[in-house]
């Protein structure tokens, strides 16, 4: 897709974000938005796109750092719940809860019985969450892994992005099996009827960012809704099933 084309469809979408937001401020809907991806996935670009033009002060954007030694003796999901939305607020967790399913899982920052606990209390977690009327929206970034280096080697020599590297990014191409039986298992044990999971197919990161925001307004109600923007390409995005595994949908290990 060409810039001029891509830039026309992102403002066409961006206008029906903004009427999504003035619906659910009006509505005192809470809407909270979850990206998981491999590092250098694009969730950083899909975020800035959603959140260019939307009310900053109901919109937040979430990304927690390494935790403290105090968050380490909470409750795991203790440091989450203060970001959660209030009334009339739109969140994105730039990565979430799902740190322990992933990086802390592959890079042995937790041990098995905190993986094997937070993979048997998620999905009730979750389901409290829509319980008490949130709105939850899981999205995983699902890219190849010569997309990976090729992202990874380019935010290295970009000055404005290597602020980006991390000790962890340069082990991510090592651990490229180990990060997708991680992601397999995730999105096997925590995608649910109430809080499914949709994978993007992320190697393209401009069909990606519109077709995920194609979805997210697809799957939520508001007033004045243009239907002929929102139908998503469903080769980009997909809600996820264990038959999308065996089909290889999700990029293989």
């Amino acid at each position: 897709m060409n810039r001029k084309r891509y830039r026309s469809q992102l403002k066409e979408l961006q206008i029906e974000l903004v009427k999504l937001q003035r619906h659910f401020i009006g509505c005192r809907d809470r809407i909270l938005v979850i990206l998981e991806g491999r590092d250098a996935a694009g969730k950083d670009g899909v975020i800035k796109r959603i959140a260019e033009h939307l009310s900053p002060r109901e919109t937040r954007v979430v990304a927690l750092g390494k935790p403290s030694d105090r968050d380490l003796g909470e409750w795991y999901f203790q440091r989450y719940v203060a970001h959660l939305p209030t009334a009339g607020e739109f969140v994105l967790f730039n990565r979430s809860w799902y740190n322990r399913a992933g990086v802390e899982r592959v890079m042995g920052f937790c041990n098995k019985a905190q993986y094997e606990e937070f993979m048997e209390t998620v999905p009730g977690f979750e389901q409290m969450l829509e319980r008490a009327g949130i709105k939850l929206m899981k999205y995983y970034l699902d890219i190849s892994r010569k997309e990976q280096r090729r992202r990874l080697k380019k935010r290295e020599r970009d000055p404005l992005t290597q602020w980006k590297s991390s000790p962890v990014d340069a082990k991510a191409l090592n651990r490229w099996k180990d990060y997708s039986r991680a992601r397999n298992e995730m999105l096997k044990r925590t995608h649910s009827a109430f809080a499914p999971w949709h994978v993007v197919s992320a190697d393209d990161k401009r069909a990606a960012r519109l077709n995920l925001i194609r979805d997210l307004l697809g799957r939520l109600h508001y007033g004045g809704k243009d239907k002929r923007l929102v139908v998503p390409d469903p080769q980009v995005v997909f809600e996820f099933d264990e038959a999308s595994l065996r089909r290889g949908r999700l990029l293989a290990p």
